[in-house]
């Protein structure tokens, strides 16, 4: 079976199939507790034992932080390569997109290419194929009839085609369109 992938930040991936995983947003969730203790780590005086305890405890969460969407992403990408032999992903400059400094912490946040990474080493290990796809009007073009424009994504929530009106998610028609594109190729 094969299977298209669209990532966003609202919704961490959409499949072609129409399953959706969430964003758990491990940062945001302990955020404020991180800049709590990094006050505090500012406030010791550097090389002291409170220091370097308070240091740690700055260090624990950024561990945690990272060992949950390590974590989460394992899951996700096993699940994924588990159920399907060809994968179809964006091929996202993600570099690129963490200059945009309004969305650059959303973006890092959610780990896309840690999660290409897995799904493609994954991939190896089960003899499945894992297939980038150029994303350029991906989530513009009708899945049903190809015809690609800027007003059939009015809203990020929704898809209506101005050619034939078709109407689906955005993120599913965009990800039909990514499965498509790994199949013609």
């Amino acid at each position: 079976s094969s299977v298209g992938i669209d990532v966003g930040l609202k919704n961490f991936a959409i499949l072609s199939n129409g399953e959706v995983f969430t964003n758990p947003k491990w940062f945001r969730t302990l955020e404020e507790k991180l800049a709590h203790a990094q006050r505090i780590l500012s406030r010791r005086k550097k090389g002291s034992s409170n220091w370097n305890k308070q240091r740690i405890k700055v260090a624990r969460i950024h561990e945690r932080i990272a060992h949950a969407r390590k974590d989460y992403l394992n899951k996700i990408s096993t699940h994924i390569i588990k159920n399907h032999d060809v994968i179809a992903i964006e091929d996202l400059q993600v570099a690129n997109m963490l200059k945009n400094g309004n969305l650059a912490k959303a973006i890092s946040e959610v780990s896309w290419s840690q999660f290409r990474k897995m799904l493609e080493y994954k991939a190896k290990w089960y003899g499945k194929q894992v297939i980038a796809v150029n994303p350029h009007c991906t989530s513009q073009t009708c899945n049903v009839c190809g015809h690609t424009a800027k007003e059939n994504r009015k809203t990020q929530a929704s898809f209506k085609c101005v050619s034939c009106g078709h109407e689906d998610n955005a993120d599913i028609n965009a990800s039909k369109n990514i499965k498509d594109l790994a199949i013609a190729n």
